[in-house]
């Protein structure tokens, strides 16, 4: 098992990428923290996990919120005694073009995209300081390396992610500390599913490899990023894209 006695806290992990990382995560010998705001998926991912003979917690979780961040590190500190890995994955869209995106659809976004993996993040450094070690894997987009129409305000913090992952990558890394970004591309989750297909099959064409991600294309990235394995891997950002951004 890759991540034998680790603990991971892992955001927005009701559903999606993050349930997908949080049930693989587990099977691979973590302690999982499932963190989320919905806490019906919360607790069905913990439920999930439980019945396999996992560990899991759930916490409800507004990152955006510093108060609301703070309550749920500590909570997992309580509970699990530390937490050895960080999956910033929560993340939403409000997307809309120049002219009509508004200061509050800007503000969603960032707040819980970029201001949410900065609150995550300062939480939890302290107890991987004291430990001498930890994992911090930040979700980026491809979006944030090139840009996409309609989306100034997901763009804006994807990229943003990406400069915190290098700062910190610098600033961290003489703890023991590793910080690494995963930017994934087109893939399928239940909100893609939901798209005509005539557009899902545009996205298509455009990967060199002619498919979709899946959820767990991306998980297992973030297990590699998060295991022994990926220990002298630092600042760097992986993408996850099937060749679209090359």
């Amino acid at each position: 098992m890759k991540l034998a006695q680790k603990v991971a806290l892992i955001t927005g992990a009701g559903s999606g990428i993050g349930r997908e990382t949080a049930v693989l995560f587990a099977r691979e010998g973590a302690s999982v923290v499932v963190a989320d705001t919905n806490q019906s998926t919360g607790e069905e991912v913990v439920k999930q996990i439980s019945e396999e003979g996992g560990q899991a917690i759930f916490s409800q979780v507004d990152t955006s919120d510093q108060a609301s961040v703070r309550q749920m590190v500590r909570h997992a500190v309580s509970y699990f005694g530390s937490i050895d890995i960080l999956i910033n994955n929560a993340g939403i869209t409000q997307d809309a073009m120049l002219g009509k995106l508004t200061a509050e659809m800007w503000r969603q976004v960032i707040d819980v995209n970029l201001s949410g993996v900065f609150y995550c993040t300062q939480e939890v450094v302290p107890y991987m300081i004291g430990a001498g070690k930890g994992k911090i894997i930040n979700t980026s987009s491809i979006v944030g390396v090139f840009g996409n129409i309609g989306q100034t305000n997901y763009a804006a913090s994807k990229a943003g992610v990406i400069g915190m992952t290098k700062t910190w990558a610098k600033e961290l890394g003489r703890k023991g500390i590793n910080v690494n970004a995963v930017a994934p591309g087109f893939i399928l989750t239940s909100m893609v599913e939901k798209m005509p297909e005539k557009i899902i099959s545009q996205m298509v064409e455009r990967v060199p490899l002619k498919r979709m991600g899946k959820p767990i294309d991306v998980a297992k990235t973030y297990l590699f990023l998060a295991s022994d394995d990926a220990d002298y891997i630092n600042g760097t950002v992986i993408h996850v894209d099937g060749g679209l951004v090359i």
